[in-house]
């Protein structure tokens, strides 16, 4: 036995750390445009920007790396986009409702909840089809 943690261990804890680093960066972008008057969906899909060109390179090049090589290649991107636009959809459609229902301070608070289920969704999209 050589102490390495088992593949899918390493990159949940990667998936993990990537995640807060986005969730932080998807966050405060969100909060401050919308405090700033932007509409919710727009701020929303653009934290999402945000959070995801940070995240799709660092998953991209440590999270899924195969023995070493990054997998960033184009079709990585394509299905990144495909399943990053699926979630970016869900996602501000449960903000959007939270807003219409709570008021837009209360999306604020929800909004790493409902990132942290689209984490959830994610990590299993990415790890079997997006890098693969």
């Amino acid at each position: 036995m050589t102490g390495l943690p088992h593949p899918m261990s390493r990159q949940v804890l990667l998936f993990l750390a990537v995640g807060g680093a986005q969730l932080l960066l998807d966050s405060a972008v969100f909060i401050g445009l919308t405090a700033l008057g932007l509409p919710l969906v727009l701020g929303n899909v653009l934290g999402r920007v945000a959070g995801a060109s940070l995240g799709y390179w660092l998953n991209g090049r440590y999270t899924f790396a195969r023995g070493g090589e990054p997998q960033l290649q184009r079709r990585h991107l394509w299905r990144f986009l495909v399943a990053w636009s699926a979630l970016t959809a869900l996602s501000t459609a449960l903000l959007a409702a939270v807003e219409a229902s709570a008021g837009l301070s209360v999306s604020w608070l929800a909004k790493p909840l409902v990132e942290a289920l689209m984490a959830a969704i994610g990590f299993m999209v990415w790890r079997h089809w997006v890098y693969r």
